[in-house]
């Protein structure tokens, strides 16, 4: 289990959600020579390329947030940061390792990407296009804050952007929850960009919900599943909450201002549990341990399963996370050495990184893959040369006595229970010496 999951079930602070191995705490600039060799090196197979663009800007800070964004900032600074990001596309663009593959997924993160203008998307749109095409992606991406959209952002997106995925970011329909935990956006704001999306004909769109957000009661989660099914999004993800470290929430409790205000583990699960039974009633499939789905022929997850079988990303923007040819990177985390290293020196912001062995590139597609709720041997036997039945039987043994997953063969597959607790399970295949470190 994870510092953030106790016998006790509490939600206490530190990270849960498990993203990457190593964990984050190990990667370092000792690495970067390692980082800047892979970029300038051309790729030995043909591996889907992704792109990630960071944009840290929000209206307000969730209280529950612990990603780099800015808060109060003007258009200048806005326009500032922008600008920075098409220079460091640029440099990207010239990178061996781009060589002459397509972009097969890109994803514009936040922060919120939506607060930028319709101006101010053109205009990152046409100088992105100067130096590198998206045409040919499966899934263009774009995370959006319901209350920072508007007809023509939405038109934008669609029309002079290319986005084939809206990501909305719901998370409850109460406006109680909603201020108490900190979100820019009301109840009513979602509906008025529903209608405009759906006026706009995306080709999918998820919606994003909490599970166990401050304040959240059984009431008003059978509420929140209701209204999403009444709305019908093509997939729907649902994260349980979680208090990393560098939230607001997190500093109060340990600093003893409020008690853990987090409902407890079984009772996120029990919700999860309950919003999946009523998706599948509704006709949806179940796609990973936090995503729903309403027809799979029509809707997959290129960023998340290319990412999650290795695929090469090259992240932009202050403080992303990217991944190419076998080794990991981080840039800068302060906006004013990510501006330095652009801006004045003329090259990426490499703040960190992280160069894993064979071994520890398995861990990681086999932590992450086992999130969809299911994994079959022979891709690892396939990919690895190793045959995870025997090296992890004991983890395996022990899962399967817990309740919590089936082997059959080649076949490993989750049980519910499993699949509602799967990033508890995960550090027990970490390497002795992960385990029991800081995540992040």
């Amino acid at each position: 289990m994870t510092s953030a999951e106790t016998k006790n079930q509490k939600t206490d602070v530190g990270s849960y959600f498990i993203s990457n191995y190593p964990p984050y705490s190990q990667w370092t600039s000792d690495h970067l020579p390692q980082v800047e060799a892979s970029l300038g090196s051309v790729s030995k197979e043909r591996t889907p390329l992704g792109l990630y663009l960071h944009i840290p800007f929000c209206r307000k800070r969730c209280k529950f947030c612990y990603f780099k964004v800015f808060t109060d900032v003007n258009a200048a600074e806005v326009q500032r940061y922008v600008d920075a990001l098409c220079n460091e596309i640029s440099l990207v663009s010239q990178l061996p390792v781009m060589g002459d593959r397509p972009f097969q997924f890109v994803y514009f993160g936040g922060g919120t990407p939506s607060f930028l203008s319709p101006k101010q998307l053109k205009k990152l749109g046409d100088q992105l296009r100067q130096h590198i095409s998206w045409d040919g992606a499966e899934e263009v991406t774009f995370e959006c804050e319901p209350g920072t959209l508007s007809e023509t952002k939405v038109k934008t997106l669609r029309d002079e952007m290319g986005v084939t995925r809206l990501s909305l970011g719901v998370e409850n329909f109460s406006d109680e929850l909603l201020e108490l935990n900190g979100r820019a956006h009301l109840s009513k704001e979602v509906h008025r960009a529903w209608e405009w999306i759906e006026d706009a004909r995306f080709p999918n769109v998820n919606i994003d919900l909490i599970s166990g957000m401050v304040g959240e009661t059984w009431g008003n989660w059978k509420e929140n599943i209701r209204k999403t099914l009444d709305l019908s999004p093509e997939s729907v993800t649902i994260y349980q909450m979680e208090l990393p470290f560098n939230t607001v929430f997190s500093k109060d409790i340990l600093g003893n201002q409020i008690e853990n205000p987090v409902a407890d583990w079984a009772t996120k699960r029990a919700w999860v549990e309950y919003a999946f039974n009523e998706f599948k009633s509704a006709g949806y499939s179940v796609s990973s341990a936090y995503t729903v789905v309403k027809d799979p022929n029509k809707v997959n997850f290129s960023y998340r399963d290319n990412l999650w079988m290795g695929a090469d990303l090259l992240a932009t923007g202050v403080a992303s996370f990217g991944h190419a040819n076998g080794v990991h990177y981080q840039n800068f985390a302060d906006l004013d050495r990510y501006y330095q290293s652009i801006e004045d020196e003329c090259r990426l912001p490499l703040g960190r990184g992280f160069v894993p062995t064979k071994y520890q590139r398995l861990i990681r597609e086999l932590i992450l893959l086992l999130k969809r709720g299911y994994l079959d041997a022979s891709y690892f036997r396939d990919k690895f040369d190793l045959e995870i039945c025997e090296e992890f039987k004991e983890q395996w043994s022990s899962l399967a006595d817990a309740g919590d997953l089936k082997v059959d063969g080649d076949f490993i597959q989750l049980t519910t229970q499993g699949l509602l607790r799967v990033d508890g399970l995960l550090s027990g295949f970490f390497e002795p010496e992960f385990r029991g470190v800081r995540y992040t």
